[in-house]
């Protein structure tokens, strides 16, 4: 067969399936729920970030069919152009609202919210300093803004405070972290970085994707967990994980949500979120402001699950949040271990390189408040299972 210009892929994907790195992507042909079902076979899930079991709440479900019966379903335009409808404006007052925060604009996803956000506010004159283990988002908005870009040690305050010291040429700086590592489930020291933020003048940027709904009083995020309201100039986050639903956020000082609506590229060339999205991520506002009912189950769960593996003998890594890593280190036994979860009903995925480094393989398990007792009581038990039949315990 004659070479193409194409071959190396093949290849490529070929070295990918012999090093236990490919993924093997799944169809979920049921609702998002404690239960799913694939090719029509019930399986236990603990791989989505639905912290708090809402993607098919029935509220949700209600308000997004209410809002398209009054406004339709797509704005059919970009936010500055004809695109801003009344759900969007009443979303960003409630969410500033709900997040303390001056002002609040929205996006079509979180990634979307580091895409527009970083190049926006730095450039090529400029330094950002990124915890070492930022999301891929933050990655690609830095790369994007063309600043220069610092690596600082994760988690670690002082080498922050090292580099800083170490940068003498610039315009502007930026420091940028995650506030929840989803690979890890450890959280950023904020408290920390925004006493060397304002100890230096920079802005302080923190994307808490897995913080909403899941940190701080009611879900309302990290800058609410460290009580630091007025002292993030940025905060990113998502709805499509707590809240079930889709879009992103920056929550912050109304002089950078101003800039944003002007200077933000996804805001000014992509259309805005879809009517429905709108509507039911404001009744996740609605139901978070409500009660924390949900929130707390969500924890309950995240430490018996902890617990349970530990007691096993499992690895879960430097996990303080529901997303729990069974550290397993080679990627080929990760993925063998996540086929046999799902052979034995119990739907957890392998994640490795490049999503984590090499030889930091896992099993991400994502837990929710839609698991009951029972759930989390059979998930332990099938870990068990596996885990002893493969010898990792």
């Amino acid at each position: 067969m004659n070479s193409t210009k194409l071959d190396w892929i093949n290849e490529e994907i070929g070295v990918l399936k012999e090093s236990g790195l490919y993924n093997t992507i799944r169809t979920i042909d049921s609702p998002m729920d404690a239960w799913v079902k694939i090719n029509g076979r019930p399986l236990l899930n603990f791989c989505a970030n639905n912290y708090l079991g809402l993607a098919n709440h029935p509220r949700i479900r209600q308000a997004a069919q209410a809002a398209i019966d009054q406004y339709g379903v797509g704005p059919g335009a970009v936010r500055t152009i004809a695109g801003t409808m009344t759900p969007h404006i009443a979303l960003e007052e409630r969410l500033a609202n709900f997040k303390q925060a001056e002002a609040c604009i929205t996006f079509q996803s979180g990634f979307m919210a580091n895409l527009a956000t970083i190049p926006a506010l730095v450039g090529r004159d400029d330094v950002i300093f990124s915890d070492e283990l930022n999301h891929a988002s933050i990655i690609d908005g830095c790369r994007l803004s063309r600043a220069q870009i610092v690596r600082y040690a994760h988690n670690d305050a002082q080498d922050l405070e090292k580099q800083i010291n170490n940068v003498t040429d610039y315009r502007r700086r930026m420091i940028i972290s995650d506030g929840v590592f989803s690979m890890d489930g450890d959280i950023a020291p904020l408290d920390k970085l925004a006493d060397i933020a304002e100890r230096h003048d920079i802005i302080l940027m923190v994307d808490d994707a897995h913080g909403e709904g899941v940190l701080g009083h009611g879900g309302r995020g990290i800058v609410d967990h460290f009580g630091l309201h007025g002292r993030v100039d940025i905060e990113v986050g998502t709805m499509s994980k707590a809240f079930g639903v889709v879009g992103g956020m920056v929550a912050g000082r109304a002089a950078i949500v101003e800039w944003l609506r002007q200077r933000g590229r996804p805001f000014l060339f992509s259309s805005a979120m879809t009517v429905p999205d709108t509507a039911a991520c404001l009744e996740a506002v609605n139901m978070l402001e409500e009660s924390t009912e949900l929130i707390d189950r969500l924890w309950s769960n995240a430490k018996s699950f902890r617990q349970g593996l530990e007691q096993m003998g499992f690895d879960t890594g430097r996990s303080e949040t529901p997303i729990v890593p069974v550290m397993l280190g080679d990627a080929p036994l990760a993925q063998k271990f996540s086929q046999r979860l799902f052979e034995e009903g119990v739907f957890a995925m392998a994640i490795g390189f490049p999503t984590v480094p090499q030889g930091k393989a896992r099993i991400r398990v994502m837990n929710s408040a839609a698991h009951t007792p029972q759930d989390i009581e059979l998930a332990l038990e099938t870990f068990q299972e596996v885990g002893e039949e493969l010898m990792v315990i």
